[in-house]
């Protein structure tokens, strides 16, 4: 019998830069489930089968009035009371939607945020639900900590995806479309210039300072390079950080060979990483970024620092990682890469997209999902 399941998540909308993918991943489910409900805090544009239905807790963009008008004027406090009241609007909107569908899921998968998990997980302890909670990041704070404890399932995507010690946690990859995200190598130019890209939110943990400092080396030493950063600032806050980054990179010259793409829906990403030759990634967030796995998927060798690709790459671990913010070694990296034979170059881009391939691929990863949770319900 098939599974009838609950996914909360923050947003459905198939064109967004970051959350777009999860249009995919409802896709899957909707394929190994019975039915879908999908309770999200914002929608935007979707296009499920009809088994899937999508509610959302009322997130949007807010019209202004003179009260909010006010707010503006007046600072903190007033934006602190529009926080207040718009959390009790979306709790209320959520335990309406969960009270009112009980009947209609057996199971409650949560995607990335553990409060969903402390709001809910009494109730569906109650209702003798089962709830899986996805969490693949280093962030540990209280309610990830109560969330471990309501959650009959921790999935995550490597050892070092979730960072408490938990016998609930269970390993189960990455989801990545593969048919998307495939090599293309006919739409690569062939003009002597080695492109690299670099895709994720733009903040101060992906530490782009390093890839900028490692491409003035390369581009002193006479290299033909271009450089395409993808990638939106998530917080007002993050946006000093990018325009100090832009600045860094007048300051060195190399204005016409970083370019700051900014965001591009996740549907839309393939094209740009298939005609790439290279991908770096910077990141300190310890957790197996998704943007990664896509470039694998794609064909393409992946340069990073991050500890949580050790034990994905294989054979390839000493070769295709750095240590962290060491410009020098990451330059030295970019130019082993440059430098490598046709055949080898075949031969990484094979074995990159069959990693991801058998362990990432999303029908499987879906199936794993569904398949623990066919376990906790027998």
């Amino acid at each position: 019998m098939l599974m009838k399941l609950l996914i909360i998540t923050q947003k459905v909308d198939i064109n967004d830069d970051v959350l777009g993918f999860f249009h995919n991943w409802i896709e899957e489910f909707a394929k190994h489930c019975e039915s879908v409900i999908v309770i999200c805090l914002q929608k935007g544009e979707y296009d499920f089968p009809e088994n899937v239905k999508v509610l959302s807790l009322g997130k949007g963009p807010r019209k202004e009035n003179a009260f909010d008008a006010r707010a503006k004027r007046q600072g903190k406090v007033y934006a602190k009371v529009f926080s207040f009241l718009d959390k009790i609007k979306y709790s209320w909107n959520f335990y309406k939607y969960i009270w009112k569908e009980r009947k209609n899921y057996d199971a409650v998968f949560v995607h990335m945020n553990p409060e969903y998990v402390v709001l809910g997980g009494l109730p569906w302890r109650l209702w003798n639900k089962k709830t899986g909670l996805w969490y693949a990041h280093g962030t540990v704070n209280l309610k990830l900590r109560l969330a471990e404890k309501l959650a009959d399932i921790i999935f995550t995507s490597t050892e070092s995806g979730f960072h408490l010690a938990s016998k609930k946690k269970k390993v189960v990859g990455q989801g990545i479309d593969t048919e998307k995200f495939k090599p293309r190598p006919e739409i690569r130019k062939n003009d002597g210039v080695f492109k690299i890209i670099s895709i994720g939110r733009i903040s101060p943990v992906k530490d782009y300072e390093t890839l900028i400092n490692a491409i003035e080396i390369l581009a002193k030493g006479g290299l033909k390079l271009s450089v395409d950063i993808v990638g939106a600032t998530g917080l007002p806050k993050q946006e000093k950080y990018l325009s100090d980054l832009k600045k860094m990179v007048a300051e060195k010259n190399l204005s016409g060979t970083i370019n700051f793409s900014g965001s591009i829906s996740n549907k839309d990403i393939a094209p740009q990483l298939q005609s790439a030759d290279l991908f770096v990634n910077m990141s300190h967030t310890k957790s197996l970024d998704k943007a990664i796995l896509e470039a694998m998927a794609c064909g393409l060798p992946v340069l990073t620092c991050n500890e949580a690709l050790k034990g994905v790459l294989g054979e390839y671990e000493t070769e295709l990682m750095y240590p962290k913010k060491n410009l020098k070694a990451l330059a030295e990296k970019i130019k082993f890469i440059m430098d490598l034979g046709q055949g080898k170059k075949e031969a990484i881009s094979v074995d990159m997209r069959e990693i991801v391939v058998k362990n990432h691929g999303l029908e499987n990863f879906i199936g794993k999902i569904c398949s623990a949770f066919s376990t906790e319900r027998g």
